[in-house]
């Protein structure tokens, strides 16, 4: 039997990520962020020094992606959030990791992905859908934070017109744009922290999850 499947999209530094892994801890559902995916793609080629804009070879990367071996911490560089921004255009990728992504979304006894066409794409039947963002300021203190505490050198204001850049491409792109779902419930957290978030998901999916399905 299918689990149920919780859809969590929004922009970079919106807090979906760190929502969708509370949500999956408390419900004992399985976890996927699937930038992650994307990024291990253009991790690959960066480290075959493929070219980026080789949609061939990304594709067959994305066909052979092992998601459990998704290492978040390695992952998480700039450089290859840049790199990955620019692969996730690309349709026979994303065609590749949403096959594989929706048979995750099948595990039970649930499961929880967050991205950026989870409730449009890869799960439009999903029970429960949100969408979480914030103000792109907000969002780039956020990122800003996470950086510098990494140590690396990015200013505020490069962190901001990265993320804006990052936008623009996610939501024009022609195969699977950043956007809500007609049916996903919007989550603002531009001053809700993660506590206040949570709860009102959680009131969403126990109203949806009316077998009980949880730890």
């Amino acid at each position: 039997m299918a689990g149920f499947t919780v859809a969590i999209d929004g922009p970079a530094a919106s807090g979906k990520g760190t929502l969708a892994r509370h949500i999956a801890d408390e419900y004992g559902f399985h976890h996927l962020d699937t930038g992650l995916t994307y990024r291990a793609v253009a991790k690959a080629l960066l480290d075959a020094g493929a070219p980026l804009d080789d949609e061939s070879r990304a594709a067959a990367v994305a066909a052979d992606l092992d998601f459990s071996g998704l290492d978040r911490a390695t992952l998480s560089a700039h450089g290859i959030g840049e790199a990955a921004s620019r692969v996730a255009v690309m349709p026979q990728v994303r065609a590749a990791l949403v096959e594989v992504q929706r048979r995750f979304a099948a595990r039970p006894p649930g499961a929880v992905l967050d991205g950026r066409d989870i409730g449009t794409v890869v799960c439009p039947d999903a029970p429960v859908k949100l969408y979480v963002t914030a103000t792109p300021e907000v969002r780039a203190r956020r990122r800003f934070a996470e950086i510098e505490a990494a140590g690396n050198g990015l200013s505020y204001d490069a962190v901001l017109e990265d993320l804006k850049k990052r936008d623009a491409r996610d939501s024009a792109r022609a195969d699977s744009p950043l956007r809500p779902a007609e049916d996903a419930h919007l989550l603002d957290t531009s001053e809700m922290d993660i506590e206040a978030a949570f709860r009102a998901a959680k009131r969403l999916i126990d109203a949806a999850n009316t077998d009980g399905t949880r730890k």
